[in-house]
């Protein structure tokens, strides 16, 4: 008897053991689900939710990821070896399937992204591309992607200024096939100046003809982000979607704006808020109609029953056009001496989270570059400008939007206002960064104003591939006024006689700038 008990027993424990077993097996399976993958080359994990937190690990693009928490833009995930913080722009979500009826696409991130005959900076521009065109991808070499619009090969881009995604064939064959609009009766009406009127749906087709601003003509087909119109009795041909606007038989009009999204993993949210919760995620060539406008955000339908909001500056719409001028046009009866007329945004560097660096005795870069740039909107003010700050306390502001923010006011002059360090204690001066040739000119004046102001080492006017400059429009500069990582530099930077002649040398190089601008 006693026996049978032991086997009972026995039985027993391998039978708590087994669905014990199972039990963790399943839960295995709930924690390692993938909800994200990285999208970006490499990502950095980090112990917290900023770009200021030190990085625990490094992961590679394509690596899976799982949500464990989310705070404003950042996700706390479980990486194959660690936990830690993400940006979620880094991210795009999971999608396990993979075969071959899937294509992949690329979506542009900026106006006037060049397409090459080869894969090189040096060889010829074919066309361009606009902030969320889509192109399908033929191939990746290093970091460039050989694309193709609508069965042509255009040449190549670089896969830095590109979303990458994938499509179903199927749904690729949908966009491609010529459809007519719902409302054939429907009206364009062009809003520039002038615009070239195409055989094909592309930038490199023939021209048939030009059309003018408020030119109106009856819509015959949509095509992507085109437009095909009855140009005259006998001609058609196709212009780009952004460069007007649609309108009804009636001519009443029609709201037909939308957004479309141009980075992987973008947040689309309950409330107009980078802290309202997530409703869901948007990839990179995702389009949605907009429903209406509150502040920066977008509200949109997100289907037929649902609607949510996105913000202004992840997104390009059908309705704004921010492409880069190669001139501003002179400001009217603006003398000598003065900044009338003239709009400066000026980017205190970091913010909330983001910290920037440290100094050596304790300095806080977020800290004095606030300051710094108050001190020297005060000045610009006194001279007439107009001037605004980016951010206007201790808060996170994503780079992008930094940049946004110069294009929505149409900034004369961005100026980034940044302290240095390095791990080298003996590195020091300060320095003036540009991107574009465009920003070029701007720069050395202001770094010779600087020069003329402190005693610190002048280290030039030099090219910088910084976001706020490389994705900016505007006439764009960043500063970094000197090395907190070094101590004796330190104690002169953070003092007020330093940073009042610091902001009076940049004032007097803005001001210069704009003075050699009249004739």
């Amino acid at each position: 008897m006693k026996k049978i008990y032991l086997y009972i027993s026995l039985l027993f424990i391998v039978l708590m053991i087994l669905v014990f077993t199972q039990g963790n097996q399943s839960e295995m399976t709930v924690d390692a689900s993938d909800d994200l993958v990285v999208s970006s080359k490499n990502l950095s994990l980090r112990e917290g939710p900023g770009l200021s937190y030190p990085a625990i690990d490094q992961i590679k693009e394509g690596q899976a990821l799982t949500v464990v928490e989310e705070q404003g833009e950042w996700i706390y995930v479980a990486a194959e070896k660690n936990k830690g913080w993400v940006p979620s722009w880094q991210t795009t979500t999971n999608n396990k399937q993979s075969d071959t009826s899937k294509i992949k696409v690329a979506i542009s991130q900026v106006n006037g992204l060049n397409v090459r005959s080869q894969p090189s900076t040096s060889a010829p521009v074919v066309k361009q591309l606009f902030t969320g065109d889509e192109v399908y991808i033929e191939k990746i070499e290093k970091n460039w992607a050989k694309v193709t619009n609508h069965n042509e090969v255009n040449g190549w881009v670089s896969t830095d200024y590109v979303a990458i995604n994938e499509k179903e064939s199927e749904e690729i064959n949908q966009n491609t096939t010529q459809e007519k609009t719902d409302d054939p009766l429907r009206h364009f009406t062009i809003t520039i100046d002038e615009i070239n009127v195409r055989d094909q749906p592309n930038l490199s087709s023939n021209i048939n003809g030009i059309a003018n601003k408020d030119d109106e003509f009856t819509v015959l087909e949509v095509k992507n982000n085109w437009v095909k119109i009855q140009l005259d009795e006998e001609n058609e041909g196709w212009v780009y979607q952004f460069y007007g606007t649609f309108q009804s038989n009636s001519k009443s009009e029609v709201s037909n704006d939308t957004v479309t999204i141009i980075y992987n993993g973008t947040n689309l949210r309950e409330s107009p808020s980078t802290t309202s919760s997530v409703v869901t995620r948007a990839n990179a060539g995702d389009s949605f109609n907009i429903v209406s406008n509150e502040g920066e955000w977008y509200e949109i339908a997100i289907n037929s029953e649902q609607n949510a909001y996105v913000a202004n500056w992840v997104v390009s719409t059908n309705s704004k056009q921010d492409s880069p001028t190669d001139e501003d046009e002179p400001k009217a009866n603006r003398k000598k001496g003065t900044l009338d007329g003239l709009t400066i945004v000026l980017d205190p560097g970091h913010g909330g989270n983001d910290q920037g660096t440290a100094g050596y005795r304790g300095t806080i870069e977020k800290e004095v570059t606030l300051i710094t740039a108050e001190l020297l909107k005060s000045k610009l003010q006194d001279a007439g400008a107009t001037v605004y700050l980016t951010r206007e306390f201790d808060e996170y502001i994503d780079l992008r939007k930094r940049v946004s923010f110069a294009h929505m006011n149409n900034a004369d002059a961005f100026i980034s206002l940044h302290y240095d360090a390095t791990e080298d204690t003996s590195i020091s001066g300060f320095t003036t960064y540009y991107y574009h040739s465009y920003q070029q000119e701007l720069a050395q004046y202001v770094n010779e104003g600087l020069a003329s102001k402190v005693a610190l080492r002048n280290r030039g006017a030099q090219l910088g591939n910084y976001l706020v400059l490389r994705e900016n429009y505007q006439n764009a500069i960043l500063i970094e006024l000197g090395y907190l990582s070094n101590p004796t530099e330190e104690r002169i930077i953070t003092t007020d006689f330093y940073r009042e002649q610091a902001t009076l040398g940049i004032y007097n190089g803005i001001l210069n700038y704009f003075d050699a601008q009249i004739e």
